[in-house]
């Protein structure tokens, strides 16, 4: 009790600068409204007659990879009511998406008392954290409440298990409240041994994120896209990148062109408020920028495209010759991004050094050389070249490799859902 009495007083000090970096506004950033009050468990009740499923995605790339087994779920019940949180508006901005496949609401901040509001008006039967959003105020008010808690597409990289471990006492308060903790590898589940959960509480299903599968207007999008830019001209996409990453790519784009003149690099920066910056960014590093929210009669004046929409970013990859993953050029702040979606795609992909997050997706696909790790500017430029060089036929033997891991691996969602009937 003397532990969860601490952290609770810390939270409560922290809380107002915390919700500031949630609350304040940004370009580009959806408004939460007069919604704030969800934060603090004044949340709206459902109109269901039925307990409803809660499945919990923090922001963007949890709510993504929560797609897929939301429509699963629905189409095996399409009377089960799902209710889907988030703690960012750009994470609700994901899931409304969906329309009236779910209900969101905002994920009450972590006291018993705004997690007990949410509990009222929501009445779950169960509640699905996708990947690991764990809050321990918030998963004991829950258990307490006879509702169990599965940890679904679980990870937990060396770097966060090190963390936990400095705080192993408060993290014991978490490990009896989670009923299944299902784990995208067996090093996940090691490292979640490693810090008190049981045998019984933890099970391998692999990543649902391999489980990927293109909607057909997607791929239409894609080509049409591609047609628009230029079906002979050399692109190639920096997925999702990071502040500090764009300056890099920038360098690298300058060599390319120096050998494709008539290159193009399509630009997606992660956070949505980070669009304005970083074409202002390109257009003082001297390209000319076209942006993706702007449509322009004619691509072949710039050398930047800047995709600054959400949702779109299979319909950019599938545009794309090359692919570069963001979030892997800064050291070991974010650790990088998907690298599955341009595997499924077809598309060669180059990261960073820094890929904790994806360890052992990254590490599967050197061994069978489906992917390229590159340190800088200079040997990304390197290598986008080389590929932009090689004929159609090469450039499918170069990623024949990476897309049999994704087939060896897939089957984690058919896995998950037959752990979740059981439940």
């Amino acid at each position: 009790m003397l532990v969860r009495a601490l952290y609770t007083a810390i939270l409560f000090i922290t809380s107002p600068i915390l919700l500031f970096g949630l609350y304040k506004s940004k370009p580009n950033k959806p408004k939460f409204g007069a919604r704030w009050k969800e934060h603090f468990g004044f949340t709206p009740e459902l109109t269901s007659d039925s307990k409803p499923l809660w499945i919990h995605a923090v922001s963007v790339g949890e709510s993504i990879a929560a797609i897929p087994l939301i429509k699963e779920l629905k189409a095996r019940n399409p009377e089960q009511v799902i209710v889907v949180t988030t703690t960012t508006s750009t994470g609700a901005e994901q899931i409304e998406k969906l329309g009236e496949l779910v209900e969101h609401r905002y994920m009450p901040i972590d006291f018993a008392f705004t997690v007990r509001g949410f509990l009222k008006a929501i009445q779950p039967e169960q509640m699905l954290i996708i990947e690991t959003e764990l809050w321990p105020n918030t998963l004991s008010t829950v258990q307490k409440a006879g509702i169990p808690i599965t940890v679904v597409n679980a990870r937990l990289s060396e770097k966060s298990c090190r963390n936990y471990q400095r705080i192993q006492p408060l993290f014991n308060l978490i490990t009896p409240t989670l009923s299944k903790v299902l784990c995208q590898s067996k090093a996940d589940a090691e490292r979640f041994s490693q810090l008190g959960l049981s045998k019984e509480q933890l099970a391998v299903t692999g990543s649902i994120k391999f489980d990927i599968q293109v909607a057909p207007d997607k791929l239409q999008k894609g080509i049409e896209l591609r047609d628009y830019i230029g079906v002979e001209r050399p692109v190639w996409i920096a997925a999702s990148t990071h502040s500090g990453e764009d300056e890099q790519l920038l360098e690298a784009h300058h060599d390319i062109l120096k050998h494709q003149p008539e290159a193009l690099l399509i630009l997606v920066p992660r956070h949505p408020e980070r669009f304005d910056a970083v074409f202002n960014l390109c257009q003082k590093s001297g390209f000319e920028v076209a942006r993706r929210s702007q449509p322009s009669p004619d691509l072949s004046q710039y050398q930047i495209y800047l995709g600054d929409s959400m949702g779109e970013m299979l319909t950019l990859m599938k545009a794309s010759d090359v692919c570069f993953m963001g979030g892997s050029l800064i050291g070991n702040k974010v650790g990088g991004h998907n690298v599955l979606e341009p595997v499924a795609l077809g598309i060669p992909v180059i990261t960073g050094p820094s890929y904790f997050n994806f360890k052992t997706i990254v590490e599967d696909l050197i061994r069978v050389e489906g992917i390229m790790v590159r340190n800088d500017s200079i040997q990304i430029a390197h290598s986008v070249n080389a590929l932009f060089q090689m004929s159609s036929s090469e450039l499918e033997n170069a990623t024949k490799s990476a897309h049999s891991i994704m087939e060896e691996s897939a089957g984690a969602l058919t896995r998950t859902l037959s752990y979740l009937d059981n439940t």
